[in-house]
């Protein structure tokens, strides 16, 4: 176990979709462990938010379409050119459509298969690549969520909820395959949080008010709960760890 089993001082962490969010919030909590970190983002990220970024490394942000397989791959090759290696993955990009089932388009439901299922593998296959030819024993964690293991919610998200719950068990699948290569593989799966992935929702007091009486502890939770999970999944304080999906919200999945 390292003397300090929360630093990540030294690394390079990537986090897709981290100009937001829980993306981002991640990214800080990396960077405030010492990690270098690259934010892998469909848009530019502005020098304000990497501004966000804690600690003295030298971190810069990439542009990356995660359902775009050459997307990635030239932004992986920048990374490992300009960073030299890659220590952590932290997969936060996703989407959603929330229609009823009867009613989503296929075109839709690719839409988000391609971001939230096929952009976790093609980021996460990319990264061990690089992991296994370089001997570094990295760090994968994925974003799941709640509605990975639970069928319910407040409105109809077919698309989401299945690729959500397809995280989860491709989070086990890549952790039983790369554990001899010295690769954790692990995810959060979040409840409702405060960011602008759920602006629309957070805007209506009634629907706020459903989501706190449906969970334990009575509140949505903040991007920064969610960073900290993902920071000790990350890290060296979580090193029998993986193949594990940490729920964090707030009890919900405890009913």
């Amino acid at each position: 176990m390292a003397s300090d089993p929360f630093s990540l001082s030294g690394r390079v962490a990537a986090v897709t979709g981290g100009g937001s969010g829980i993306g981002l919030a991640s990214a800080q909590a990396l960077a405030n462990a010492g990690a270098r970190v690259v934010i892998l983002d469909r848009s530019p990220v502005a020098a304000e938010v990497l501004a966000t970024l804690g600690g003295a490394a030298d971190h810069f942000a990439l542009v990356a379409d995660v359902a775009d397989e050459a997307s990635l791959e030239t932004a992986f090759d920048t990374l490992i050119e300009r960073a030299e290696k890659i220590d952590v993955l932290v997969n936060s990009a996703g989407t959603a459509i929330r229609r009823p089932a009867v009613e989503l388009t296929v075109a839709d439901w690719d839409t988000v298969v391609n971001v939230n299922m096929t952009g976790t593998f093609l980021a996460s296959r990319i990264a061990a690549r690089h992991m296994i030819a370089a001997g570094t024993k990295g760090s994968i964690v994925n974003v799941s969520s709640i509605m990975g293991f639970s069928g319910g919610g407040l409105y109809p998200n077919i698309s989401y909820q299945t690729t959500k719950g397809a995280i989860v068990n491709m989070t086990r699948a890549l952790a039983v395959e790369w554990a001899p290569n010295g690769i954790r593989v692990n995810a959060v799966a979040p409840t409702y949080v405060r960011t602008p992935f759920i602006a629309g929702l957070v805007a209506d007091p009634e629907l706020v008010a459903r989501i706190e009486a449906m969970t334990p502890l009575r509140r949505l939770a903040d991007p920064e709960e969610v960073a900290s999970a993902i920071l000790f999944l990350a890290g060296p304080g979580a090193s029998m760890v993986t193949g594990h999906t940490l729920p964090v919200d707030g009890g919900f999945l405890a009913q």
